[in-house]
């Protein structure tokens, strides 16, 4: 995968909480510049990560539903999920070797 792919409300439970592998969400909004500053970043991960993690982004403002139950209060808000469950997260834009060893935590 070179580049990460978006998901909504509606694909969430199929393309994260079902994943075979671990994968990292960015909940992101077209209103934040920081997010739009991550996303490269986050198309690095993912096309060097993409055989052992799965990168994927929800816009909160057009899929609030999954924001709100996973209380994402603030943009933008990275979580790895495995197995269906959130693992780790963190929030704001960061440097590319701090979204690696967040994925690699998970690993």
């Amino acid at each position: 995968m070179a580049a990460s792919r978006m998901v909504t409300d509606a694909t969430f439970a199929d393309e994260v909480l079902r994943s075979e592998m671990p994968v990292l969400v960015d909940f992101w909004a077209e209103s934040c510049p920081p997010c739009g500053r991550v996303a490269p970043v986050l198309d690095e991960v993912a096309s060097e990560m993409g055989d052992r993690v799965k990168v994927v982004k929800l816009d909160i403002d057009a899929n609030p539903d999954t924001a709100r139950a996973y209380v994402v209060l603030s943009v933008p808000t990275l979580i790895v999920f495995k197995d269906g469950r959130p693992v780790q997260s963190v929030t704001g834009a960061r440097a590319k070797g701090d979204l690696v060893r967040l994925v690699e935590s998970a690993l």
